[in-house]
């Protein structure tokens, strides 16, 4: 990612440029009152009978006129990033906000330009690559899957996303483009305009220039401070202890490695007996295909856990970046809010994700981040959290939560996961809304989640509500935010519209 935007180049360098700030550019005063969209984990393409990125997407041009920009917690593309699926599982879903949408077949994936600014961070299928036989075998069986109407036909082809190329290409300033210095310079002197605290830095023009400046970025909004954070290069797990606990551990895991890879073979075989022209066989093919992923989403966390040693490398430039930028921010006495989003949940009650290794992976490294931020100021400030709000995706839910006393400078803090936006929805996990550690002996509850929007029920009366926030920032210091929720359910093969009652945070 640093090669794609000629990171500290000299001719950037010279101009004192800050490579991981935007200044969003409008017509309209910085009113401190505005509203964003939050969306994530939307980008799936093809469904049998339904869309929901689609019907998503309709629901939000509702509210497109008073948002200022829309806010994407990762996952743009499913299934792995791929530059082939961006016209079908992006341009197309969202052409009514991209310059040129209403001839959507006409727009390159790398050539985008949004009416409303879409800032989204990079999830993890965002950086998914294949091996070479799988994108060979993707690509050859392609038309002989569709001839044979082989059901978990998945949205892979013949490559992945090249390691964030997609990405990159698609939202971010791509400076490796320009062969010469003097290209760079004529770009840097037209786009890098913006004068701020931390030097000269890009800015974003609706309608006109709309690109990021890196993989994680920060940006000023009506006095809130946001910050865009890549949460993976800072979601590996700890290396397994060789002895002992650590490697009977080890041996559990590789067992279910063995089980995952037998349920994989069980729902293959039971997605090779339905019929996809039946419209109730059809839905029931959709929840194998997200079943599918959720079991190798399990797996390669497990992968993860296996594979870490002492050569795992944690992205502490990012980490101490965000340090420095939140205790500049609480130095600035115009700023009167916070607002972080990334796409791994620190805190979760999705059926899979509290246990994982991920999990804990960006939660302790945000802690370590927010306790070296409480340090700096001398202690936590008096009745406010560092953050106001932390937004992530990655769990494909609605969930609210906030946490109480952690033992951390991450105390106090609300946290809303709005990953439901397209892509496969997910259940509650079974223990319940509260979520506990255990600190040496003891155990302690330290979040408490108070809104879960996810798959629910069984049969005829299974329930998929998709979801988008606007979110509502008020006047006044500390700010306010007030967040509504907004539905649209798959129940009985309809789409119904459900109402949330909005919450203030």
């Amino acid at each position: 990612m640093k090669q794609r935007v000629r990171w500290q180049d000299p001719v950037i360098f010279e101009r004192q440029i800050d490579q991981t700030r935007f200044v969003l550019a409008s017509e309209e005063e910085d009113s401190p009152e505005f509203s964003f969209l939050v969306i994530g984990d939307s980008g799936s393409g093809k469904h049998r009978k339904h869309n929901p990125q689609r019907q998503i997407a309709k629901k939000m041009l509702e509210h497109r006129d008073r948002a200022r920009f829309i806010l994407h917690t990762g996952d743009v593309v499913y299934l792995v990033g791929s530059s082939e699926y961006y016209p079908k599982n992006f341009i197309e879903p969202y052409k009514e906000f991209i310059v040129g949408g209403e001839k959507q077949k006409k727009i390159a994936y790398d050539e985008m330009v949004f009416k409303t600014p879409i800032l989204p961070v990079l999830g993890n299928h965002d950086y998914y690559d294949l091996p070479l036989i799988y994108g060979l075998m993707g690509g050859v069986t392609l038309p002989l899957r569709r001839i044979l109407k082989l059901r978990l036909d998945l949205d892979i082809g013949w490559h992945g996303s090249n390691q964030g190329k997609a990405y990159a290409k698609a939202f971010i300033d791509y400076l490796k483009a320009f062969d010469t210095d003097a290209e760079l310079q004529r770009h840097l002197d037209k786009h890098y305009t913006a004068t701020t605290s931390t030097g000269r830095c890009l800015i974003y023009k609706p309608g006109e220039f709309t690109r990021l400046p890196y993989r994680y970025y920060t940006f000023r909004s009506g006095g809130i401070d946001f910050f865009a954070l890549d949460s993976n290069t800072f979601n590996a797990p700890s290396p397994l202890p060789t002895t002992g606990e650590g490697a009977a551990y080890r041996r559990t895991l590789e067992g279910r490695i063995y089980e995952l890879e037998q349920e994989k073979l069980q729902i293959m075989e039971e997605a090779s007996k339905l019929n996809a022209n039946s419209p109730e066989e059809a839905e029931r093919l959709d929840d194998l295909e997200a079943k599918l992923e959720q079991v190798e989403e399990v797996k390669l966390d497990i992968d993860k856990q296996l594979v870490a040693d002492e050569t795992t490398v944690t992205d502490f430039e990012q980490l101490t970046w965000l340090r420095q930028r939140l205790i500049e921010s609480w130095n600035t006495p115009e700023v009167r809010g916070r607002v972080v989003y990334l796409h791994h949940p620190p805190y979760v009650t999705e059926s899979t994700k509290w246990y994982q290794a991920q999990t804990l992976a960006v939660r302790r490294n945000l802690r370590w981040v927010l306790d070296e931020v409480a340090k700096e100021l001398g202690g936590l400030p008096q009745q406010h959290p560092i953050v106001d709000l932390v937004l992530t995706g990655h769990a494909h839910c609605l969930e609210h939560l906030s946490t109480g006393d952690t033992g951390h400078a991450d105390s106090y803090i609300n946290w809303i996961i709005c990953g439901g936006s397209g892509y496969s929805l997910r259940r509650q996990r079974k223990e319940g809304a509260q979520l506990h550690e255990t600190v040496g002996d003891t155990e302690r509850e330290v979040a408490r989640s108070h809104l879960y929007l996810g798959r629910s029920g069984h049969g005829s009366h299974k329930r998929r509500p998709y979801s988008f926030l606007r979110i509502d920032v008020k006047a006044g210091n500390p700010a306010k935010f007030v967040v509504q929720p907004f539905v649209a359910e798959r129940y009985q093969r309809k789409w119904v519209d459900r109402e949330i009652e909005s919450f203030v945070i």
